[in-house]
């Protein structure tokens, strides 16, 4: 099966549109190891390898998307290594060094030095904000490209002490506006806010407060999750509302379902409202169904995989990355391409730099504009994350499902 390719289709932001190479990566390459003139061979020598160290909430709080995040990476890993990656006059391979951080800031930054220090020429990792915030600062003290699956606006900032971390997730604030587009076209005049405790959730709160201030929609009161990601019944309690009063939980899951199904327990009857990070087959599943049904979410468009609408290249390459993740791992991909637009990304950088050196793949990840499997990505020296806002969908839960509005 070929590898999937990004479509440098049009962007918000194009940057500094690297080439027409992103719309054909990886394509036409030689086996694997071998200069792309030599015959066939059984595999690559170790030190021709891009190696890719990932330090990923594999257990703990984030390991709901942690997972998720190493099965994406093994099984792009795996198709790029189908027919390797050509950087300069060789074709290398992908060798993925994978840790578990445990969901612990203070592990993950150990991680990243000493993944750096076993050959590691590129970082992936922290599905929380906290644990991509450790990972941002430790990479940049040993200068190594770090891509960020946490989602949180401070991750990639300030630039000047970030200039070797990318963030793939959406801002909040380009979620929060989708937010309050859907508010004012469904009539919803008052919402609350039940967000979780940490990064992620004072982005949301930022980014809530900011894209509610010019609209027609009142917020109500904010209430924050315990950080303990227990008991959430006492904050449902608080902003729990009727049947026209909205609720936006802004957390990740597992944390997201557990609190809609509390919403739900305290008499809320009206409409849910998630972010982006709610969006796993945990929210949706056993004791959280009846409680999220008919719920709204923001999500990157990579859910829409139907096949009447697979027209792009882009489309194409979700579908595929889909349907083969499902059939290794079952359920939907959910949260998992964000790993695989990072590897992705990083062969892309690798093919265009004619080099592994770390700083060269720095470079040339903030040169790209690309559309991968979870979205649009528009890198440049001034901005390193996130998505790109046209890349959001709203989605609704249907019998289970995430469902594509509009």
């Amino acid at each position: 099966m070929a590898t999937p390719a990004f479509d440098s289709t049009v962007l918000t932001r194009r940057g500094v549109l690297a080439a027409a190479a992103g719309s054909v990566l990886l394509a036409g390459c030689a086996p694997q190891g071998q200069r792309p003139e030599d015959g066939p061979s059984s595999s690559a020598p170790s030190d021709q390898d891009l190696i890719v160290g990932a330090s990923l909430e594999l257990t703990g709080a984030g390991s709901v998307l942690g997972v998720a995040q190493r099965q994406a990476l093994q099984l792009t890993a795996d198709s790029l290594n189908r027919t390797g990656i050509p950087v300069g006059n060789l074709v290398r391979s992908v060798r993925l060094q994978i840790l578990d951080n445990g969901s612990n800031p203070q592990v993950a930054a150990r991680h990243a030095a000493e993944l750096t220090r076993a050959g590691a020429q590129a970082l992936i990792g922290g599905v929380l904000g906290e644990t991509s915030v450790a990972l941002a600062t430790a990479a940049q003290q040993v200068k190594t490209p770090f891509l960020s699956l946490g989602y949180g606006d401070r991750i990639a900032l300030p630039l000047d002490e970030r200039t070797f971390t990318y963030k793939l997730t959406p801002d909040a604030v380009d979620m929060a506006r989708r937010l309050v587009e859907l508010f004012e076209s469904m009539k919803v005049r008052k919402v609350s806010l039940l967000a979780a405790d940490g990064l992620h959730g004072d982005s949301g709160v930022r980014a809530m407060r900011e894209a509610l201030a010019d609209s027609s929609t009142d917020l109500a009161r904010t209430v924050r999750l315990p950080a303990t990601g227990r008991r959430f019944r006492a904050a449902a309690d608080r902003v729990a509302g009727g049947e026209r009063d909205g609720v936006v939980v802004w957390a990740t899951a597992p944390d997201s379902g557990a609190a809609a199904r509390e919403l739900r327990a305290a008499g809320h009857r009206g409409p849910i409202f998630f972010d982006a990070g709610a969006v796993a087959d945990d929210t949706v599943q056993g004791a959280n169904a009846a409680a999220v049904e008919d719920a709204y979410a923001v999500h990157p468009a990579c859910l829409d995989i139907s096949a009447v609408t697979a027209t792009t290249t882009a489309q194409l390459a979700r579908r595929d990355f889909a349907t083969r993740y499902t059939q290794r791992h079952g359920g939907s991909p959910g949260f998992a391409p964000y790993a695989s637009d990072a590897l992705q990304l990083l062969a892309w950088s690798a093919r265009m730099a004619t080099s592994l050196d770390r700083g060269r793949l720095r470079a040339l990840l903030q040169a790209q504009a690309v559309q991968g499997i979870a979205g649009g990505y528009a890198f440049t020296a001034a901005r390193h994350g996130g998505m790109e806002p046209d890349s959001l969908a709203v989605y609704q839960v249907y019998r289970g499902g995430w469902t594509r509005l509009g």
